[in-house]
C-alpha cells in the first residue's frame, strides 16, 4: 500500500525544461528555481527574512505566495508525494529530506528509488485515464501547490476502484447481458442492419450492401480516414468449415484489407479456428458491447419490442 502524509505538484523548470533530467536521469530528482540567494536561511527556516527578501521584488501577496512554494520544498518530509505530469502521464515519487545548492542557484532533492508513472498493478497512469479534477494541477502556474484530490490519486494508485466506478461498471455489465438475447433474437435482416449501423457509428462508410447478390459478402465498408476497405458476413449462426471458407475467399480478394466474421450464436465452437491477423470474430458479448458503445441499445429495444 502506498501512503503518503500529503500530495504536492511540482513543476520542474520553466516550460518544463527540467523534467527530462529529473525524472529519466541517473539521478532522479526534485528541483526548485528562483533567484534567491539564502540557501543557509532557508535551511534555518527564517522564513520572516525570505518573505521579506522578495517583498524587495515582489508584491507582498506574491512575495508570500513565494516563500510558501520554497518553504515547501525546503520542509516537506520524505513522506511527501511529489507528482508532476510529463510526457501525457503522471509521474509520483518520495524525496529525500536534504536539500542541496546547485552551482547555478537552483536546488534539488533526491529521489527515493524512481520517478514512478504507473500503479500498484504496473498499470501506466495516463492523463486521458485520470479525473480532469486531478490533472487540472498541471495548468498552476507556480511551481508548487497542494493537491486536493490527493484521496483520489492514492487510491489510483494502489488501485483501489472507487465505488461509484465499480457501480457503474455492475450495471454496464447488467446491461450487456440484458441486451444479449434482444440481439439474438432479432431477424436476419435486422441484425445485418445492427451490424450496419455499429460499423457507421465506428466511421467505416457502406461502399455497397452486397447480401442479396453475392454470398461472399453481405457489406463491403471503407474507412474514410485511412482508405482501409473491409468486407463484413454477417450470420445467425457457423459452423468452423463455413467460417474457414469465407477465410480462403476473403484471402483470394486482394482488394480487401480487413474482414470481419459477425456471429451471434455459437460462435464458442469457431474459437479453435485460426484466424489471420486481419481477421476478426464478433460474436454476442462482444456484439453487445458495440451496441452500448454506438448508443444503439435503444434502437434494439423498440426493434425487438
Amino acid at each position: 500500500m502506498i501512503e503518503a502524509t500529503t500530495v504536492k505538484f511540482i513543476k520542474l523548470g520553466r516550460s518544463g525544461d527540467w523534467e527530462a533530467r529529473c525524472i529519466e536521469g541517473d539521478k532522479p530528482m526534485i528541483r526548485l528555481g528562483f533567484d534567491n540567494p539564502h540557501h543557509q536561511k532557508c535551511l534555518e527556516g527564517d522564513w520572516d527574512f525570505i518573505n521579506r527578501y522578495w517583498q524587495e521584488w515582489k508584491k507582498k501577496g506574491k512575495a508570500t505566495e513565494t516563500t510558501n512554494q520554497i518553504k515547501d520544498f525546503y520542509t516537506q518530509p520524505a513522506t511527501t508525494m511529489w507528482i508532476t505530469v510529463y510526457k501525457r502521464k503522471l509521474y509520483w515519487c518520495f524525496a529525500s529530506e536534504e536539500v542541496i545548492e546547485l552551482e547555478d542557484g537552483s536546488r534539488v532533492r533526491n529521489v527515493i528509488g524512481q520517478w514512478q508513472s504507473w500503479n500498484v498493478n504496473s498499470e501506466p497512469l495516463y492523463v486521458e485515464n485520470l479525473s480532469g479534477k486531478l490533472t487540472k494541477v498541471q495548468m498552476f502556474r507556480g511551481t508548487i501547490c497542494s493537491v486536493k484530490e490527493s484521496d483520489y490519486l492514492l487510491k489510483r494508485i494502489n488501485a483501489i476502484e472507487l465505488a461509484e466506478v465499480k457501480a457503474a461498471k455492475d450495471s454496464l455489465m447488467q446491461l450487456e447481458s440484458s441486451i444479449k438475447p434482444l440481439i439474438s433474437n432479432l431477424g436476419w435482416q435486422d441484425f445485418e442492419l445492427l451490424v450496419d449501423l455499429v460499423f457507421a457509428n465506428a466511421g467505416w462508410q457502406r461502399v455497397a450492401t452486397l447480401g442479396k447478390v453475392e454470398k461472399s459478402i453481405d457489406l463491403d465498408v471503407m474507412s474514410p480516414v485511412t482508405g482501409r476497405r473491409a468486407f463484413i458476413q454477417v450470420k445467425s449462426q457457423s459452423s468452423k468449415e463455413e467460417l474457414k471458407s469465407y477465410i480462403e475467399q476473403f484471402e483470394g480478394m486482394p482488394q480487401y484489407d480487413e474482414m470481419y466474421y459477425i456471429c451471434h450464436t455459437g460462435t464458442v465452437a469457431l474459437a479453435d479456428v485460426k484466424l489471420p491477423h486481419n481477421v476478426q470474430l464478433i460474436g454476442l458479448d462482444h456484439m453487445a458491447e458495440l451496441t452500448i458503445n454506438a448508443g444503439l441499445v435503444t434502437w434494439l429495444i423498440t426493434k425487438a419490442s
